[in-house]
């Protein structure tokens, strides 16, 4: 079977989840065509055309930036179905009706191309069902292909086959998901809503349970059973109202008819209260209500007794805090377990519950138990998955915890755990997953993750507990700030990698002098350099803990030589005799961005978020972020309109500066310019440092040379009186305060180049000291130390 590449898709249903796919795959530059029924009265596209509108305004964002909805083509089915011809992959998103998804296939086979694949979005119906509905001569095209919503920011995307779906077909689709689209891939069986609602939603119901049986809120069941329980921030019932309550239902009755002899079924009602919300159209946030209701700027939260919103407020007792708190995975189950206390007792139960059914289920809707944690992780945001948890807290002594509460009539089934969890290689290994793969149950054996040629890319991909890493990295040098190290082959050993050892990635002294080591090393025996990170972020900024210790002692004057040898440092960058790639992902803040401006390229995952912040702490960019921004500028003006005013080509960067903007993606830092056109932008955030050490050695390979100094115009004086007029209006107007005003004169200052001619030709240096000049009489101010140490304390920009 052929497809070397899938580069146009067909998603048929412009509902959310089918017109939030089409902004992904938009996303990743790959063009769609969205279909749906024509509208009943004036325009044919209207339906389709309002769901496009309708992404440009969507929070949180479903495309990187507004104008990739004109990517997407409006079809609907009457009069485009001419249009499949030329797409490779039909991923059908109608709702989950399995008449109307058959009587769709019927009307899609015909213009379907002869090598194009079909999938289904489904959240949960039989594919092979599904599939009966194509031709036979379709059928081996066609498989399921779940999305989780948000489809932009959920990673997991579940592949369903039937018997007859061609593997060649399932292993192409993999590949596209992953690298292009940056999913992460489960393979399910095919049975009632695979493996992460099936799981997940068993999970939810266990929660509406166990909150009910021992009386707690759903307020302070949300924060039990969120992060700190290592699960997502907005816990259980807020997560069901951004779902939407009417889904969160359709699911649970999928569960109800169509798992008839689930030894759990007893638990598969629609629980009364959630009955109750939708019948009154209560559906969660979509609607404005659902568990919890906004009033104003306060959040309530129902109150199942009194059938009324209430205030929020409760609380985790602090003995059950201590305990969450506890980072040893087997205590804090102990902990849980051993305790009287009803919010220790509700979250051992919800766990107990969690570890029986995955157990009980395993070998019917997965392959292995990698698979259903990986679902969880990637569908729901646990941190951990049910067996991954269970392996790390011991696994017999929590496997004998369960059998206790099941013979004692506590557990929520009497099904008993399997056999392959109580005795045999799991037992004895006390682990479901191990350096040889995870466990699985049909085959009783150890079973190793895919190995499609795309997982070679994925470099610092995360481990499951038990696993061990997939990749051997040779350390080179370590200090206190830094690790500079090497791959091993297959990919590129002559190419160094520098990672930061610091909380968030900041920029300490010792990591600012780690970099600088790190390119004496790359020039001395490699032949280019790569600055990533083992996880997120890339950098969070410059280390103000490192920073305010110096100031409180010496004054402004102390930091000054801290300051000048950041600036250093990203200059050492800029005219290394090796090329210098930064590979990004997550925030790249601060410092992290002005470092990365001065490599020769930057390699960036979609969801990069980047911006010069320190206005936001009543600081000005002082790493060579300005000068930077000031040359570019100059660039800008020659390249394209040499006669053009200069403020013309710096006016976005003082706007995005002077606002402290942060890119809402890879693609959005593009615009702002903070990315070249000729950065790389990856969708799956575990290929950064394999295209990234790539891309430095091919930089090397074409005798990549570092630029020459050049001086540079720039805007001057009159620059500086034409921003700070219009910062006069803004304070006016009361958009901005006056240390605002302060704080945004000093960018302007700095970055037009000080009191000289408009046009004068300055280098680098010139500018640094601008730059040094502004950070350090802004660090004096009394408003400027008040942000800092606000932000110190509680994390967040304090205005004054």
């Amino acid at each position: 079977m052929r497809k070397a590449a899938l580069r146009k898709v067909a998603v048929c249903g412009a509902g959310v989840m089918g017109a939030q796919i089409a902004a992904h795959c938009v996303n990743a530059g790959i063009p769609v065509v969205l279909f749906d029924l024509p509208a009943k009265e004036g325009d044919k596209y209207g339906v389709v055309n309002k769901a496009i509108n309708q992404l440009r305004k969507l929070n949180p964002a479903p495309l990187g930036t507004p104008d990739l909805a004109d990517f997407i083509t409006a079809a609907n089915y009457e009069d485009d179905l001419a249009l499949l011809a030329e797409c490779d992959l039909v991923i059908e998103a109608i709702a989950e009706r399995l008449d109307w998804k058959r009587d769709l296939y019927h009307r899609l086979a015909p213009a379907l191309r002869p090598d194009a694949y079909i999938a289904s979005n489904t959240s949960g119906l039989s594919i092979t069902s599904l599939s009966e509905a194509l031709p036979e001569t379709l059928r081996h095209r066609f498989c399921g292909v779940h999305f989780f919503n948000p489809p932009r920011y959920m990673a997991l995307v579940e592949l369903i086959p039937t018997a007859e779906t061609d593997p060649a077909m399932l292993d192409a689709l993999e590949a596209f998901l992953v690298s292009q689209l940056g999913k992460g891939v489960v393979r399910a069986k095919d049975t009632p809503n695979f493996i992460g609602n099936r799981i997940g939603v068993f999970g939810i119901l266990s929660v509406f349970a166990q909150a009910e049986k021992f009386g707690l809120p759903y307020d302070l069941v949300d924060e039990l059973t969120g992060t700190r329980l290592g699960r997502a921030k907005s816990g259980t019932f807020r997560t069901a109202d951004v779902v939407g309550l009417d889904t969160l239902a359709h699911v649970i009755a999928t569960m109800r008819d169509q798992l008839p002899d689930d030894p759990f079924k007893a638990h598969f009602g629609t629980p009364p209260v959630l009955a109750a919300l939708i019948e009154q159209g209560a559906l969660g946030q979509k609607s404005g209500a659902g568990f919890y209701r906004k009033d104003g700027k306060s959040i309530l939260r129902l109150d199942p007794q009194q059938k009324e919103y209430v205030a929020t407020g409760a609380h985790i007792d602090e003995p059950v805090a201590a305990m969450l708190a506890e980072r040893d995975p087997g205590k804090k189950l102990a902990a849980l377990h051993d305790s009287d206390h009803p919010q220790a007792q509700f979250l051992w139960s919800v766990l107990r519950d969690s570890f029986h059914y995955s157990a009980v289920h395993l070998a019917e809707i997965a392959d292995t138990a990698a698979q259903v944690d990986l679902a969880m992780k990637w569908g729901f945001g646990h941190a951990q998955g049910p067996f991954e948890l269970w392996q790390a807290a011991g696994w017999q002594q929590v496997a004998e915890w369960i059998m206790d509460d099941i013979k004692s009539g506590k557990a929520l089934s009497d099904a008993p755990l399997p056999e392959w969890a109580t005795q045999g290689p799991v037992w004895d290994a006390q682990a479901v997953h191990t350096s040889e793969g995870s466990w699985n149950p049909k085959q009783r054996q150890f079973e190793g993750r895919n190995t499609l040629p795309v997982y070679e890319r994925q470099i610092d991909a995360p481990r499951l507990v038990g696993e061990g890493s997939t990749q051997s990295p040779r350390i080179v040098y370590e200090d206190e700030g830094v690790r500079c190290w090497t791959l091993q082959a297959p990919h590129p050993d002559d190419v160094l990698i520098v990672s930061f050892k610091t909380k968030m990635h900041t920029l300490s002294p010792e990591v600012v002098r780690g970099l600088v080591k790190a390119v004496e090393l790359a020039e001395s025996s490699y032949k280019a350099l790569v600055i990533g990170q083992h996880g997120e972020p890339f950098s969070a900024g410059a280390d103000l803990k490192a920073l305010m210790p110096v100031f409180q002692e010496k004054g402004p004057q102390g930091v000054a030589p801290i300051e000048r040898e950041m600036q250093d440092m990203v200059m050492r960058l800029r005219y290394a005799q090796v090329p210098v790639v930064a590979g990004l992902a997550g925030m790249a803040l601060g410092g992290g961005c002005e470092l990365s401006l001065h490599c020769a390229a930057r390699v960036a995952h979609f969801e990069t978020y980047i911006g010069l912040v320190e206005v936001g702490i009543g600081l000005v960019p002082g790493a060579g972020g300005l000068t930077w921004c000031a040359r570019r500028a100059a660039e800008l003006q020659a390249m394209s309109a040499p006669e053009a005013p200069l403020l013309g080509f710096l006016k976005d960067f003082v706007m995005a500066v002077a606002t402290a903007k942060v890119s809402r993606s890879a693609l959005d830092a593009r615009k702002i310019g903070y990315l070249l056109p000729s950065d790389p932008i990856v969708m799956n955030r575990h290929e950064v440092l394999y295209v990234a050490t790539r891309l430095a050695r091919m930089l090397a390979d074409s005798n990549w040379r570092p630029p020459f100094p050049r001086r540079f115009p720039i805007a001057g004086r009159d620059g500086i009186a034409t921003l700070k007029a219009q910062l006069v209006n803004m304070k006016i107007g009361g958009y901005i305060s006056e240390h605002d005003f302060l704080v945004a004169s000093h960018v302007a200052n700095a970055i037009c180049g000080g009191d000289v001619d408009s046009g004068s030709l300055v280098d680098e240096a010139w500018m640094l000291r601008q730059e040094r000049d502004a950070f350090l009489a802004l660090l004096a101010q009394p408003k400027t130390q008040e942000r800092i140490t606000g932000m110190l304390k509680t994390g967040k920009p304090v205005r004054n």
